[in-house]
């Protein structure tokens, strides 16, 4: 937390750097039969895939692929492609917990990475939760990013009627849209634009039959304190020509004007105090109203920027790159919310800064 004492520097690389050698977790959310289950059955079948865990909480008669998945009466099942797929029969945070010690007493597979499929009906900001509320977790793994399937045929009704949709979109890093090769080009490109709407600073891409690049939902955020400048904007979402477009804006789509996304940015550098200060303020009066918060941020006395993230009422523990990939030097914070106009956050962080400096 901003303002702790912090360890001496290490000569050790890994421990230097506070992403090092943690396992990636990629959220896989969706909305009932938007195809989670399906786009996970075809990456596994990529050989660069061969070592990963997957945990699901919604195991189904075929599990993840009949073909893939081996009869087993246990939680831990080996998938036919040497992968490990894991059943959630009690709390997610003890299945990771379990998964990693045994994976360091070599009794399952030395897996790279774990993919997490949650219930089409999950909120996915409780499952963020869990990732940086458990100390252990948080020394071992690393939340790589949030990948949400949409249905092209269904979404647009879902999207106006279930609020459990719009939030999975409103968290995404990645959105894959799925079955578009029965959906309408018309469909598939009205679809895109409220996408778009409710959450620009994420890239889109299509998958007919579940088939997707594996690159696609891998290293969706910063992995290690030497970040590049490309990763640190395909993260915040500012690194395309659209992105920029929207940076520092405001965009609302017609149907759901509840949801808004902008980026603020901060030409002068923040101090540990008022970065903290602004940040329990917001998160304290309007915490369930903040979908996502993510940014690069600069922080007086750091050699780089500091990554920042939370949703809803959690920050995750800040974490400093080694130093800045390039000559920008703002801090630049992007809001996905609910009900909450940019006006009131530029205020708030107006009104903090100008009292720590009175």
């Amino acid at each position: 937390m901003p303002g702790a004492e912090r360890a001496p520097p290490s000569r050790d690389p890994a421990s230097r750097d506070p992403l090092a050698g943690r396992i990636p977790i990629i959220l896989i959310t969706g909305f009932l039969g938007s195809g989670k289950t399906t786009l996970l059955g075809r990456l596994l079948r990529h050989p660069g895939m061969d070592r990963a865990a997957v945990i699901i909480n919604e195991f189904g008669d075929a599990g993840i692929d009949h073909q893939l998945v081996a009869a087993s009466s246990e939680q831990m099942t080996l998938l036919g492609n040497g992968c490990l797929c894991c059943t959630v029969r009690t709390d997610l945070q003890e299945t990771l917990r379990e998964l990693f010690i045994k994976r360091r007493a070599g009794e399952v597979i030395d897996f790279d990475r774990v993919f997490v499929e949650a219930s089409g009906l999950a909120d996915p900001v409780p499952v963020l939760h869990s990732f940086q509320s458990d100390g252990l977790l948080g020394a071992q793994f690393r939340l790589d990013g949030v990948v949400t399937v949409v249905d092209a045929v269904n979404a647009m009704g879902q999207l106006d009627t279930m609020p459990e949709a719009v939030r999975q979109v409103a968290v995404a890093d990645r959105l894959i849209l799925s079955k578009t090769d029965i959906a309408s080009a018309a469909a598939v490109a009205e679809l895109e634009e409220r996408l778009k709407a409710l959450n620009p600073y994420v890239p889109i891409e299509r998958a007919a039959h579940g088939e997707i690049d594996p690159a696609t939902l891998v290293n969706l955020g910063p992995a290690s304190a030497r970040a590049l400048p490309q990763e640190l904007n395909r993260w915040l979402g500012t690194g395309s020509t659209e992105g920029e477009g929207y940076l520092g804006n405001r965009r609302v789509g017609e149907h759901d004007a509840a949801v808004r996304a902008f980026s603020l940015r901060f030409e002068c550098p923040f101090t540990w105090d008022t970065l903290a200060a602004a940040l329990q303020t917001l998160t304290a009066l309007r915490g369930p109203d903040l979908l996502r918060v993510k940014g690069i941020v600069n922080v007086e006395g750091e050699a780089g920027p500091v990554v920042l993230q939370a949703a809803q009422h959690v920050i995750h523990p800040p974490v400093t790159l080694e130093g800045w990939p390039d000559a920008e030097r703002s801090s630049r914070i992007v809001f996905i919310v609910r009900n909450i106009k940019r006006d009131s956050v530029e205020a708030l962080f107006a009104a903090v800064g100008a009292l720590a400096n009175s």
